[in-house]
């Protein structure tokens, strides 16, 4: 009987707690009645705070996911690095290979290398080949682990009795590798085509293009920096030459050659003779040809300050300051129209590209018409543009 009734007394509901409190006064302790609800209540709030810590956790760890890693790379020393290596790409010095992985992915539209030994024999067989000339326009970060070239390459290849010139302009994405602070890719992009993928058919037919014969005399020439090569015409920068020019009839004409020439053969207030350059250049002032000069350009020694005075009236001495040109190369025998052709399809190539062609042009003969072969000769067209960037 007693075991029974405490085993009804152990499972009866109990209907409420007693919490003792004690007060600081020296009083009778009070016992206060606290309902069951008030406990469900509170667990209830606790297990909310729970839940809310957790989401906010959660939240956090989601953005730290989420957000871009920091750049562990010094990439402003790299630039700096490439700013100083590379215009040793070509030299006997050569580049920094320690600056490289060893496995580094190098592609051109139409080379690939995936080391940086296969890297470094591709410079060599270059070298070997064609005497590469490297100019270095400028070096920028342009992402978190990417670095970016802009360069000309200019290259004679000796194989060919005539040597002729190649010449390509474009970019390099350098790839960084985060975990050794070295480069791990080198992918070239040429501006003279569109498909720069590695294996590029257009990258090939670039390359035979730029073989054809042109004869270009040993004559000392104006002094240009090449900036860029596209597909249809070539971005020089003049430095300033001082020419001889008297008034011509057109483009492609011989009107007030032989005034110029006997300028510089002793036709002059001291009878002084002077190198024969080239090209010959006629320039015409406006597009209707209203105004046609015929100018030999004269050493680059020379001051104007110091020429001997022509004997001719028609004969006068300038300064061409120099600066940014637009030029399109062909061969053969050139007659008034095909340089007139030429001139309309290098000025609508450098509008439809966004650049600022100026009014009139000139046209550059390098070749003695009476002693060169007409397939083999070499003629310019120039259009001074009026402001260019290679950003």
């Amino acid at each position: 009987m007693a075991n029974t009734q405490l085993s009804h007394h152990n499972f009866r509901p109990i209907p409420a707690v007693h919490v003792t409190s004690h007060r600081l006064s020296p009083t009778k302790p009070t016992t206060t009645r606290l309902p069951l609800q008030y406990f469900k209540n509170k667990s209830s709030t606790l297990k909310l705070k729970a839940d809310q810590k957790h989401i906010k956790w959660a939240i956090g760890l989601s953005l730290v996911d989420q957000s871009p890693p920091k750049p562990t790379v010094d990439a402003e020393r790299l630039v700096s690095f490439l700013y100083d290596d590379l215009p040793h790409l070509f030299d006997d010095q050569g580049i920094d290979r320690t600056a490289y992985d060893e496995v580094v992915k190098f592609r051109d539209p139409i080379t690939k290398h995936d080391t940086i030994s296969g890297y470094l024999f591709n410079i060599t067989l270059l070298k070997t080949l064609f005497r590469p000339e490297f100019q270095l326009h400028w070096v920028k970060q342009t992402g978190p682990y990417e670095i970016t070239t802009r360069w000309t390459m200019i290259m004679k290849f000796i194989l060919l009795p005539w040597n002729p010139e190649l010449v390509f302009t474009g970019t390099s994405i350098m790839g960084i590798n985060p975990e050794t602070g070295k480069f791990c890719s080198h992918v070239d992009y040429w501006d003279s085509i569109k498909k720069n993928d590695y294996f590029s058919l257009e990258g090939l037919l670039d390359v035979l293009k730029q073989l054809r014969i042109y004869k270009t005399p040993d004559l000392e020439s104006p002094k240009y920096q090449i900036l860029k090569r596209t597909a249809n015409y070539e971005v020089r920068k003049y430095t300033p030459f001082i020419v001889v020019e008297a008034n011509g009839d057109k483009l492609a004409g011989s009107t007030g050659f032989n005034d110029v020439t006997g300028y510089i053969f002793g036709k002059n207030s001291t009878s002084e003779k002077i190198p024969m350059t080239t090209p010959v250049f006629t320039q015409a002032f406006d597009a209707e040809l209203s105004k046609v000069s015929i100018q030999v350009v004269l050493p680059l020694e020379k001051d104007i300050s110091s020429l001997p005075d022509p004997n001719q009236e028609t004969i006068s001495l300038r300064k061409v300051e120099g600066g940014i040109v637009a030029v399109l190369k062909f061969s053969g025998r050139a007659t008034e129209d095909i340089v007139r052709e030429k001139e309309k399809a290098l000025r609508s190539s450098l509008i439809n590209d966004g650049l600022k062609p100026k009014t009139g042009c000139l046209f550059a003969r390098y070749n003695d018409p009476g002693r060169t072969q007409s397939f083999v000769m070499r003629n310019e067209v120039l259009i001074w543009i009026e402001e260019f960037s290679l950003d």
